[in-house]
């Protein structure tokens, strides 16, 4: 299965300037995307537009610090009080030593279907 292009990002709830949400579109020198440093939520949330509908059966995460992650997926043309369905539930990218010793921040994580 090919890689699904991501078109644009529709909203985002923080951005490091240096860092930028827009880094998440990028396929040439990776760069991740790191919240505004005085942000105090320790939340991050994006919603992206797909260049297509596609069948999704796989995909690859590069975590940069993130302890948990979860994944959701909709259609644009869902109503808006419609909810997202959750493709990855809630998972630990980190330990919580990890977190606490700061170490292992920078990983790849593969969540195929069905497993």
């Amino acid at each position: 299965m090919a890689p699904v292009k991501i078109s644009y990002v529709v909203s985002f709830s923080s951005q490091d300037p240096r860092y930028p949400v827009e880094n998440l579109l990028r396929e040439d020198n990776l760069q991740p995307w790191l919240s505004c440093p005085q942000e105090r939520s320790r939340q991050l949330k994006a919603e992206l537009q797909l260049e297509r509908a596609s069948p999704i059966g796989y995909v690859d995460v590069g975590n940069c610090g993130s302890a948990f992650l979860q994944l959701e997926v909709g259609r644009s043309s869902w109503p808006p009080e419609q909810p997202y369905l959750p493709l990855v539930p809630s998972v630990a990218l980190m330990t919580p030593a990890d977190s606490r010793l700061e170490q292992n921040r920078c990983r790849v994580r593969m969540f195929k279907e069905g497993k």
